[in-house]
């Protein structure tokens, strides 16, 4: 997988050693207050969530996608409570619609913990409909604004044939909306490029601020690196304008 376009921090006139109190070649970013954040984690129960990774677990056993999924966030959960133990997290799946896992929004690693052992795969399930996901992300994102706070939803897809399908909720851009799409690579019965140029139109018709899209049909070491990028509000926010682009596909 390559980045073909990521725009960077704007920088002071004459690079990184304007920036005060810098000496040459030096970089540093200014103390900021980071504004508290309820999240809403939909993630991906279809058939294709069991394939496998190509890291092997502490039993020598390959990771399966949801394996990896329900690591990452934990690691996304836990950095994000150490930069603001304000945030808050809740849960849900995406099978042929979206259902609840946990819906109270939670600041609790244990709460984080639960929810992800409530997950089952849904062999079963033949298409994905985004439409109940974004008029919940809707409902909860008014409530998170009368309360000043950010509402992001973060999907994690696995669906390498299957686009999503969606209706746009009445009222748009009051939640910021970020994927992780976990693919195959593209062969006769799928067709992961199409799916992630779904996902992209999804992401930009609905999102307030600037989300991204980052995909990967490789190991995990990529998935966990970057859920370590989106922990952070300066490089995911909009001032930053952070954008992954196309896949290689």
């Amino acid at each position: 997988m390559e980045v073909t376009e990521v725009q960077s921090f704007n920088l002071p006139p004459g690079g990184p050693s304007a920036l005060p109190g810098q000496g040459g070649g030096g970089f540093s970013l200014p103390a900021t207050r980071f504004s508290s954040e309820d999240i809403l984690f939909c993630i991906d129960v279809g058939p294709e969530t069991t394939v496998e990774m190509k890291v092997n677990g502490p039993n020598g056993r390959p990771y399966t996608r949801l394996e990896s999924i329900k690591q990452a966030i934990l690691l996304f959960v836990h950095a994000k409570l150490t930069i603001n133990p304000d945030h808050r997290f809740a849960f849900t799946a995406l099978s042929k619609s979206t259902y609840w896992l946990r819906k109270e929004f939670s600041s609790e690693v244990d709460s984080a913990i639960a929810a992800l052992r409530g997950l089952s795969v849904d062999s079963s399930s033949s298409h994905a409909d985004l439409t109940q996901l974004f008029r919940v992300a809707t409902h909860e994102a008014k409530k998170s604004r009368a309360q000043n706070r950010i509402f992001r939803v973060i999907l994690l897809y696995c669906r390498s044939s299957m686009p999503p399908q969606y209706q746009l909720p009445s009222t748009l851009k009051l939640f910021t909306l970020d994927v992780m799409y976990l693919h195959d690579k593209p062969g006769p019965d799928n067709c992961p490029q199409m799916v992630y140029d779904t996902l992209v139109e999804a992401l930009e018709r609905v999102s307030e601020f600037e989300g991204f899209i980052f995909e990967s049909g490789q190991g995990l070491t990529r998935s966990l690196s970057v859920t370590c990028v989106c922990c952070y509000p300066i490089l995911s926010n909009v001032a930053c304008r952070m954008r992954w682009m196309s896949p290689s596909l």
